[in-house]
């Protein structure tokens, strides 16, 4: 069975000086500020579409890992992943950097190595993006 998620933009105003609010549909308490300056040059406590997307492919790759060593007989005990999304004004989108370290007893370098690489390539979001590169730092804690 198919889930659908969804989350909605409310913009008002042009790109560069108008702003809006994201809410998320398991959230619709939380709203997050977004604006073209936040996107383009970083601004503090306001987010950016490439800040949602880092957050999507972070808990994306992190489940895809948890659930490929647990196929693999090994449980993890703690998985932490960051993923930097890179926009360039004008480009777009330029790339996801991801950044992971766990916790996972009775595991090499080199195995784990493999698994990391496995997630990356097989995690939902990151067939959908398979238009930028995807890079990866990986080592246990």
């Amino acid at each position: 069975m198919a889930l659908t998620s969804e989350a909605t933009t409310v913009w008002t105003g042009d790109l560069k000086s108008g702003s809006g609010t994201v809410t998320l549909d398991s959230s619709k308490t939380a709203e997050f500020p977004v604006t073209w300056q936040a996107r383009s040059v970083g601004t503090p406590n306001t987010t950016n579409p490439e800040e949602l997307l880092g957050a999507a492919h972070a808990a994306c790759f992190s489940m895809a890992l948890a659930n490929g060593l647990s196929a693999g007989g090994h449980t993890p005990e703690s998985i932490q992943t960051t993923a930097a999304v890179t926009f360039e004004a004008g480009v777009g989108v330029v790339g996801s950097h991801l950044l992971v370290s766990a916790t996972i007893p009775g595991l090499t370098e080199e195995e784990f190595a493999v698994y990391a690489e496995d997630a990356k390539a097989n995690c939902p979001i990151s067939k959908a993006l398979a238009g930028i590169p995807i890079t990866i730092e990986a080592e246990l804690a």
